[in-house]
C-alpha cells in the first residue's frame, strides 16, 4: 500500500445539511456549526484543533457516529452503550466518501477507552470459537496496563492499515516520547494507505508533513500551518522565555 489520494481516500467531506439545523438547540449554538458547510478533509491525515469548548469533540463524533462508528468508540463490531450522551449532529451531516474502502476501522476516544476496555474484557468472559478480541490488542487485558500502555498497545497491535481511524484526543494518557511514537506510528500507517481524522491539543501529534489543520475559533474554522497554531506558539514562548512567563503567570 501507500498513501492514499484525494480520489482514493475514505472520506473526501464532510457537509452540513443546513437546511435541517435549529440554531437554538445544542450542537447547533457551537460557534463552528454557524460557518460550516463543508469541510474538505485531508487524504492522510486531518487534525482539529482548538480549545476546550469549540466543539472538536463533538464533530469528531458526528463525523464517527455519522460513519457507522458506536459514539463510545471502538471497531464498528462495538455496540454497547454506557451513557447515552452523544448530540444529535451526525443525523445533520453528509459524508462524501471517496472511491476506496477501508479495510480497517477505528474510532479511539480518550474519555471512554475506559468502557472499551471493559465491553472487550465482557465479550471475551462469554464461551465462542476463534480467537479472543483482547489478541488483537496485544493479548493483555487493557485494564491491566497504566492508561498509556493501554492506549498504546490499541495505536500499535489493534490498527493494521489500510484503515480510517478517528482518534479524540489520544495524546491524553502519553508522554512526550510516547507522542512521538504516536507520531511514528501514525507516519507507518498512512504510508499504508490509512486516513486519520485527529482531535488534539499536542503540537507534537499535530506535526505531520502530510497533513491538514483545522483550527475552530468562535469565528469558524480555519485552515493553518503547524507555527501558526496556538498551541505552538504558546509553548515556544513558554521555553524559549520561561522566566519571563512563569513571572507573568505567577504575578497574575
Amino acid at each position: 500500500m501507500s498513501l492514499l489520494t484525494t480520489d482514493s481516500q475514505f472520506i473526501r467531506a464532510v457537509r452540513l445539511k443546513r437546511e435541517r439545523v435549529q440554531h437554538d438547540q445544542f450542537p447547533f449554538t457551537l460557534p463552528f456549526i454557524k460557518n460550516m458547510d463543508e469541510l474538505i478533509l485531508h487524504p492522510n491525515v486531518t487534525y482539529i484543533i482548538g480549545e476546550n469548548g469549540m466543539g472538536k469533540s463533538t464533530l469528531l463524533e458526528g463525523i464517527a457516529i455519522a460513519y457507522g462508528f458506536n459514539p463510545e468508540g471502538g471497531s464498528m463490531n462495538f455496540n454497547f452503550s454506557s451513557y447515552d450522551s452523544h448530540s444529535e449532529l451526525d443525523d445533520h451531516l453528509r459524508l462524501i466518501k471517496g472511491t476506496e474502502r477501508a479495510r480497517d476501522h477505528f474510532f479511539f476516544r480518550a474519555e471512554t477507552f475506559y468502557n472499551v476496555a471493559t465491553t472487550i474484557e465482557q465479550l471475551d468472559a462469554e464461551p465462542k470459537a476463534g480467537p479472543k478480541i483482547i489478541d488483537s490488542f496485544g493479548g493483555q487485558s487493557l485494564h491491566e496496563q497504566s492508561h498509556g500502555e493501554s492506549f498504546f498497545a490499541a495505536f500499535r497491535d489493534r490498527f493494521r492499515g489500510n484503515g480510517l481511524y478517528i482518534l479524540d484526543e489520544p495524546e491524553a494518557a502519553l508522554s512526550p516520547l510516547r507522542q512521538m511514537s504516536l507520531l511514528a506510528r501514525i507516519d507507518q500507517l498512512a504510508k499504508d494507505g490509512s486516513q486519520f481524522i485527529i482531535s488534539t491539543h499536542s503540537p507534537i501529534v499535530m506535526a505531520h508533513p502530510n497533513s491538514k489543520i483545522i483550527q475552530i475559533t468562535e469565528d469558524g474554522m480555519h485552515e493553518m500551518t503547524l507555527e501558526e497554531t496556538e498551541h505552538y506558539a504558546i509553548m515556544e514562548q513558554f521555553f524559549e522565555n520561561r522566566e519571563r512567563m512563569l513571572h507573568h503567570l505567577f504575578e497574575e
